[in-house]
């Protein structure tokens, strides 16, 4: 099946040497995003990820193209655009908490996307959309796009899948955000906040009322990530439990435990798996991408999946 996700992949440069980025010497190049993280776990399950974006015309475009095409991301929803610059990012290294993260978006070629551009796509083929709260926050322009693409996709009778992934400091204000990310929420299929968002989304103290909350707005699934307890999930009408966390054997970096269990669970959606057993699988990419420094490299094969589960750790 061809998924598509929208956002605004970025060149990544990761420390190499623990400190403060201002006093770090030595860096090492690689793609980064949720929603490219979440493409790459798609593909090396075996299904067809479709970016839609937008890059300039640059190094750090042609690097993320050529990632694409390495890591079996469609790139027939990409444009590119003369004269304006790709955005990147800067990650320290830390062996205590999360680490330091600076961006460099503003103004960037995926900012600068339009309603009209999403107009001018070809959705033929596709059959699910995911989105999430961070690419409409980067300008008007990105949230009147992802607006549109949602408009045509629920036109087309497409699943869509929403994590809202906040990013509290690319809003104007803390209300903006709230009423923004639900308006988009309300028209998703699957909604996946972690349980922290979604409090702050909903008011909401325990998973079951963000699930119940969600669901009185029309959601079908609301999966509630749980962190070290695992994931509550819930089908409106239909079944509702915890899936327990998967084991991971060593905790190296966060960033991007979210995106791989967006995977994990869009991933088992498409296949026709139950929400249980796509909130489990959720959990597992969760676990493994934890265990690896990088963004997506960590990210397994259908293959490897197994092994993995089969191990009962990651």
């Amino acid at each position: 099946m061809k998924i598509i996700l929208m956002g605004e992949p970025m060149g990544l440069f990761m420390a190499e040497e623990a400190g403060a980025l201002s006093e770090v010497n030595t860096f090492r190049a690689s793609i980064a995003g949720a929603e490219y993280n979440v493409a790459v776990g798609l593909a090396r399950l075996g299904h067809t990820p479709a970016y839609c974006t937008r890059l300039g015309f640059d190094p750090m475009g042609e690097k993320i193209l050529n990632g694409m095409r390495k890591n079996g991301i469609s790139t027939d929803l990409v444009s590119q655009a003369e004269g304006e610059l790709t955005g990147f990012m800067m990650k320290s290294s830390t062996a205590k908490g999360d680490p330091d993260i600076y961006y460099y978006r503003k103004n960037s070629a995926a900012s600068r996307s339009s309603p009209q551009e999403i107009d001018r796509l070809d959705l033929f083929g596709c059959g699910w959309l995911h989105v999430t709260g961070i690419f409409p926050a980067v300008s008007e322009n990105a949230l009147a796009a992802t607006k549109r693409l949602i408009a045509r996709a629920k036109a087309l009778e497409l699943p869509i899948s929403f994590d809202p992934n906040l990013r509290p400091q690319l809003w104007k204000d803390e209300k903006t955000m709230v009423s923004t990310l639900n308006s988009l929420a309300q028209d998703a299929s699957t909604v996946l906040p972690g349980i922290g968002e979604g409090k702050l989304l909903t008011g909401r103290d325990t998973p079951e009322g963000i699930a119940e909350f969600y669901h009185a707005m029309g959601v079908e699934n609301v999966v509630v990530k749980l962190g070290a307890n695992g994931a509550y999930f819930s089908q409106k009408g239909g079944k509702i439990g915890v899936s327990p966390a998967f084991p991971a054997r060593k905790k190296v970096d966060t960033v991007g435990a979210g995106d791989g269990f967006a995977a994990g669970v869009i991933s088992a959606l498409c296949e026709g798996e139950d929400l249980e057993k796509a909130a489990f699988r959720g959990n597992v990419l969760g676990a493994i991408q934890i265990t690896h420094k990088s963004d997506n490299e960590g990210l397994p094969t259908r293959e490897e999946l197994s092994k993995i589960i089969l191990a009962g750790t990651a």
